[in-house]
């Protein structure tokens, strides 16, 4: 169906002020009474050379670094506690247990953390999985969900939570690890 210049200039101001093919489809009935399928109005915004403009600019989601996870927000069947410090306070401190159950361990090197992705992640909801070991000895399989949030699925010492320095260095790994994977 060819269009009159009018009628062309409209859907080209309509496309360039972030309309959509349906609201342009809805226009041209409204406004110059034509009826088009939505195949169609998609063919003449190509044959006009227009681009369509999002409206809402979408956020860069492949740079992990850049975001951070939602702070009270878990993955599906996750077992232990987030890295964020802002989740549940620790189990042990209701049963009257010292608040520091690494006590007994040797301190720590800050930051010395080992972390390993799997070649197949097969939890329902994980983009990936794998373990991790920290400077303290305690390891743990962690995931990122299909929302990109870290979370641990099984740790080595219930209600443990990492140094900031362990935490920072497995967020770190991780990052350049999923970059890597493409993820």
């Amino acid at each position: 169906m060819k269009l009159t210049p009018e009628q062309n200039a409209a859907v080209a101001g309509w496309i360039a002020a972030g309309d959509s093919l349906s609201t342009v489809q809805q226009k041209l009935r409204e406004t110059f009474e034509l009826s088009l399928t939505y195949m169609d109005v998609r063919f003449l915004v190509d044959d006009l050379d227009l681009t369509l403009v999002d409206a809402k600019p979408k956020a860069d989601t492949s740079d992990l670094s850049k975001t951070t996870p939602p702070p009270a927000a878990k993955p599906a069947g996750a077992a232990a506690d987030e890295l964020d410090d802002d989740l549940d306070e620790d189990p042990a401190a209701d049963d009257g247990a010292p608040a520091d159950d690494n006590a007994d361990l040797p301190p720590a090197v800050p930051g010395n953390v080992q972390l390993d992705v799997d070649h197949v992640t097969l939890i329902p909801g994980a983009l990936a999985s794998g373990t991790v070991t920290f400077s303290d000895g305690v390891f743990g399989k962690w995931i990122v969900d299909n929302y990109g949030r870290p979370g641990f699925t099984e740790i080595s010492q219930p209600g443990y939570r990492p140094s900031p320095e362990d935490s920072e260095a497995f967020m770190t790994q991780l990052d350049q690890a999923l970059r890597k994977k493409g993820l």
